[in-house]
């Protein structure tokens, strides 16, 4: 009989699945808001479950988090005050304050637990926790950004999960008109659309909502993800004032420390497949 132990989630809906092979159960708690679990896996180093459903892992983390940070810091021109919403791993905080112009990045998190166990399972992560730029407030983030003031920030991530349960009206029209009144002039919003190939509705969704709230230029970027369904990911763009064509390119090409992104990258991303156009 063999005794090897494998984590498998289920996508019932699109009938496939995604396992890896786990060395050992490290952690399993129930927070007030769900079961948070950490495995150590056979080759993509420590994984992060929130009930049930990957959220992360040492080997591929880097492609999300550089992706849904990057290319809104760059689309602005002088980015300042970062509002994510989510997020709660720290690694999309920790790529926003590798950017010297950030002066203030505030991190909303429904869930204290899952920031705690992230800073003691992934070090790496949250190395920018104690950045004095950093600010944590563990609370609802659709309320917070419906009493925020306007043109309080400059860029706006939503590192959501699924939109489903409390996460379901972070892709909801009036949350992004909520976002864009909380935006200054020629701000950002970017937000996690899940998979082009799984939900291409969905992305849809994402930009004509966006355009719906009052964003003038809105689009997607893609990019590769091992462990989320299908392999491949999405965040959607919204825009205040400017085209999504003109970025920071000098300041994007001196960038380094990136592992997946870079200047090229910027407009290379957001060439969608032609089964999303039209």
């Amino acid at each position: 009989m063999s005794t090897e132990l494998w984590y498998t989630e289920r996508y019932e809906e699109h009938g496939a699945s995604l396992s890896l092979k786990v060395r050992e159960v490290l952690h399993r708690e129930q927070s007030p808001y769900q079961t948070i679990e950490i495995f150590e896996t056979e080759h993509f180093g420590t994984l992060m479950t929130l009930d049930g459903l990957v959220m992360v892992t040492d080997r591929d983390n880097y492609l999300y988090h550089e992706m849904m940070s990057h290319p809104a810091l760059f689309i602005h021109p002088a980015p300042k005050r970062v509002l994510i919403i989510g997020g709660g791993d720290c690694g999309t905080l920790r790529e926003v304050l590798r950017h010297p112009e950030v002066e203030e990045a505030t991190q909303v998190e429904l869930d204290e637990r899952v920031t705690r166990v992230a800073e003691r399972f992934f070090p790496e992560l949250c190395e920018k926790n104690h950045d004095p730029r950093a600010h944590f407030h563990f609370t609802d983030g659709i309320a917070w950004i419906q009493e925020a003031d306007a043109g309080r920030y400059d860029v706006i991530i939503v590192d959501s999960t699924d939109p489903v349960g409390p996460a379901a009206g972070l892709f909801a029209t009036e949350f992004y008109a909520a976002c864009h009144h909380a935006l200054a002039e020629k701000g950002v919003l970017v937000a996690q659309s899940e998979s082009p190939l799984l939900h291409a509705e969905l992305i849809r969704q994402c930009q004509s909502r966006m355009h719906e709230a009052g964003f003038d230029a809105v689009n997607s970027v893609y990019f590769p993800q091992f462990c989320y369904p299908s392999g491949w990911w999405s965040g959607t763009l919204g825009r205040k004032g400017l085209s999504m064509e003109s970025f920071r390119a000098d300041d994007a090409k001196a960038f380094s420390g990136t592992r997946y992104y870079h200047a090229a990258m910027q407009q290379a991303a957001q060439v969608a497949p032609a089964f999303l156009l039209g």
